[in-house]
C-alpha cells in the first residue's frame, strides 16, 4: 500500500485534490463494503445587476464506481424572488418541475473516483430582478443515481454589492537559490464602487519560500496561501505592497518557477474558504512578522456588507521566477530482491529515489518526474500490480494494475523532493526456482510525452536488479553497476500517483476559478 504526501495545498481541490494513493490489492477487496456517494455545491455570493456565476455540483465515491441515470435537483425555494437558476447552456436535459427548483438529468456514464468529480450539471446562479445587497437564503443540491441512495447538500447564496477587483500586471524576477527578492503586488479597483476589503490567494510552486510572516497573510511553514485587507479601496485607484520571498536552496537551477496570484472579496474568500473546509484542506496560519498593508490607503467609510466581484477575468495574476545558476539531482532506481520455493508468492518493493541535491517539482502540470519501467523476472508471474502501472506489450498498453505482464510502464509521482524516494510493491508468483532470476527497474528512459527527467547527474544507477532467488549475497539493491546501493527502504514514500487520465491536478486557485468559468469537469 503506498502512502502519499499533500505538500500542494489545493491538492485538496484535485487543484488539489490531495495526491491519491494507489494500492496493490486486488480489486475484489475494494467491492467488500458498499460504495457510498457524496455530494457538494459551493456557497455563492453574486454582485447585484450581473450576469451571475457558473457553479458546478461535485459527486464523490467511497470506491470507483460508474454512475448511470444520474439527477440532480437544485430546490432553491428559500431563494424565492431574489435569485434565479438556469442552465448554463440551453438543454432539454434540465426541467422546471415547479418555481423555485430545477432538475437536471445527465444522459451518459459517469465514472467517479474517490477523490470526486466535479463540473456536473452546471448552473448560472443570478440576481433576480429586484434582488438587493443582503438578501441571502439555501440551495438544497441532491444527487441520485441508479442503485443508490439520494445524497444532498445544502449550499448558502447571498446577493452582495458589485465591485470590480483588477489584478496587477505580470511579476518577473531572478535569483539563485536560496536568494531573496522581492515582489511588487498589486491591485486596481476598476469599478465606481469602493470595495470594502480585498482577499488575495497564492497558488506557488514549491520553490517559492516566503521570508516573512506577515500577520494578516496565512502560511503553512514557508509556503504563503492568503493575505487580507480591510482597508476600502476607492474606485478608481491602485493600491501596492512588497512581498518578501527567497528562492528554496533545493529549488533545480537553472530553471524556473511559477505562482498564481488571484484577488477576490472578502465575501467570496469566505466562499472559498468553506470549500477548503469541507475537503480538510487548510488555508494555513496567520504569520507574526507584522501586518502588510497596502500602500494609498483609501479613507472612504463605507458599509460592511457582503460584496461580489463583476469581472472576475481580471482577477489574476503571476508571479514568475527565473531561477539561476546550476543545481541538478541525482535519481536512482531502486530495486529489490526475494526467495521462494515453486507456487510461492513473494513481494518485491521497489521505486526511486532522489539523491538530490535539487527537488523535482511537475506539479502544476500533473506530468510524471521520471518515465518508469519495470522489466519482471523470467521465471515469474505477477498477480497483483499497483494500480498506476499497466502491462507494456509492443506499442499496446494494459488495464492500470493488471496481472501478468512481463514488462510495465508506471506513471510516478509529479512531484519529489530531495532525499525522499518513491516505492510501490508487485506481488510475484514463483513459477520455477531458478537462481539469480533478474528483473530491472529502470528509469530515466526516454518518451515523447510530457515530463521526464533528462539531465540526471549519475545516469549509471538509472537501473537496478529485481533478484528472485539471489546466490552469492547479491541483492536486488545492485543498480546495475555493482555498487550494491542498499534496501531496507526506510521513511515515508511521497506516493506514486495513479495515472492514465484517472488524475487531473486542478493547476491551484486560477485554475479552479477558470475551470468553473469554462465548465471543465475537475477533481475535487
Amino acid at each position: 500500500m503506498l502512502t502519499h504526501s499533500t505538500r500542494r495545498w489545493l491538492a485538496g481541490l484535485g487543484v488539489a485534490g490531495a495526491f491519491v494513493a494507489a494500492s496493490a490489492s486486488p480489486a475484489v477487496a475494494a467491492e467488500e463494503a458498499p460504495v457510498e456517494l457524496g455530494v457538494y455545491f459551493g456557497d455563492t455570493t453574486i454582485a447585484t445587476k450581473s450576469a451571475g456565476k457558473v457553479e458546478s455540483t461535485t459527486v464523490y465515491s467511497s470506491a470507483p464506481v460508474v454512475l448511470r441515470d444520474v439527477t440532480v435537483r437544485y430546490d432553491y425555494r428559500d431563494l424565492a424572488d431574489k435569485v434565479t437558476l438556469a442552465p448554463e447552456t440551453a438543454t432539454d436535459y434540465c426541467t422546471t418541475p415547479e418555481k423555485g427548483v430545477l432538475l437536471c438529468a445527465d444522459p451518459f456514464e459517469i465514472g467517479v473516483e474517490e477523490w470526486g468529480l466535479g463540473g456536473i450539471a452546471p448552473v448560472v446562479i443570478a440576481p433576480a430582478e429586484g434582488a438587493k445587497d443582503g438578501d441571502a437564503g439555501t440551495v438544497k443540491v441532491t444527487l441520485s443515481a441508479a442503485g443508490f441512495d439520494s445524497v444532498s447538500h445544502d449550499a448558502k447564496i447571498r446577493v452582495g454589492e458589485g465591485v470590480d477587483l483588477a489584478a496587477g500586471p505580470e511579476i518577473e524576477v531572478s535569483a539563485a537559490p536560496g536568494g531573496k527578492f522581492t515582489a511588487a503586488l498589486k491591485v486596481s479597483n476598476s469599478g465606481k464602487t469602493a470595495a470594502n476589503g480585498a482577499s488575495v490567494i497564492f497558488y506557488n510552486d514549491y520553490g517559492i519560500r516566503a521570508d516573512k510572516h506577515y500577520s494578516n497573510c496565512t502560511y503553512v511553514d514557508d509556503e504563503l496561501r492568503s493575505c487580507h485587507f480591510d482597508e476600502d479601496l476607492a474606485p478608481g485607484a491602485t493600491y501596492g505592497a512588497n512581498l518578501a520571498y527567497r528562492v528554496g536552496e533545493d529549488s533545480y537551477a537553472p530553471g524556473s518557477e511559477y505562482g498564481e496570484i488571484i484577488w477576490m472579496t472578502p465575501a467570496e474568500f469566505e466562499d472559498f474558504d468553506a470549500y477548503l473546509d469541507s475537503v480538510g484542506v487548510s488555508v494555513g496560519k496567520p504569520g507574526t512578522d507584522g501586518k502588510l498593508a497596502l500602500a494609498k490607503l483609501s479613507t472612504m467609510a463605507g458599509t460592511r456588507g457582503s460584496q461580489a466581484d463583476t469581472e472576475p477575468d481580471n482577477n489574476g495574476s503571476s508571479l514568475n521566477v527565473k531561477v539561476t545558476g546550476k543545481n541538478g539531482t541525482d535519481l536512482e532506481a531502486i530495486g529489490d530482491s526475494a526467495s521462494g520455493k515453486k507456487g510461492d508468492e513473494v513481494e518485491v518493493t521497489i521505486g526511486f529515489r532522489n539523491n538530490g541535491p535539487a527537488t523535482l517539482d511537475r506539479s502544476r502540470g500533473g506530468s510524471a518526474v521520471t518515465h518508469m519501467n519495470v522489466e519482471i523476472p523470467k521465471n515469474t508471474t505477477v498477480v497483483a500490480a499497483p494500480e498506476f502501472c499497466a502491462p507494456i506489450t509492443g506499442e499496446e498498453w494494459g488495464e492500470p494494475g493488471q496481472p501478468g505482464g512481463r514488462v510495465y510502464g508506471c506513471y510516478p509521482t509529479p512531484f519529489i523532493k530531495a532525499g525522499d524516494q518513491e516505492t510501490a510493491d508487485f506481488t510475484l508468483r514463483i513459477d520455477k526456482v531458478v537462481p539469480n532470476d533478474t528483473g530491472a527497474v529502470k528509469i530515466n528512459l526516454p518518451c515523447e510525452c510530457d515530463g521526464g527527467f533528462y539531465a540526471d547527474l549519475k545516469p549509471a544507477n538509472d537501473t537496478a536488479k529485481i533478484l528472485i532467488n539471489a546466490t552469492g549475497g547479491s541483492g536486488g539493491g545492485d543498480n546495475g553497476d555493482g555498487d550494491g546501493s542498499s534496501l531496507p527502504i526506510t521513511g515515508q514514500s511521497t506516493g506514486l500517483i495513479a495515472g492514465l487520465g484517472a488524475l487531473l491536478l486542478a493547476a491551484g486557485v486560477g485554475g479552479y476559478l477558470v475551470a468553473k468559468r469554462r465548465r471543465t469537469r475537475f477533481v475535487a
